[in-house]
């Protein structure tokens, strides 16, 4: 289902969907500032993977 949205409401979503870290180790969702993991404490973190269509 395509976004058709006006460009606030898409960027709120795009926030909301994409702006969190993985850690590689164990891949629990973390806070975007983190720097350790909130489960395994592994420095080992990504950002969420975006492909824009």
């Amino acid at each position: 289902m395509p976004i058709t949205l006006d460009p606030d409401k898409l960027r709120i979503v795009l926030e909301h969907r994409f702006n969190y870290k993985i850690c590689r180790n164990c891949g629990a969702r973390n806070p975007p500032e983190a720097v350790k993991c909130r489960r395994c404490g592994s420095r080992n973190l990504r950002m969420k993977k975006f492909k824009r269509k």
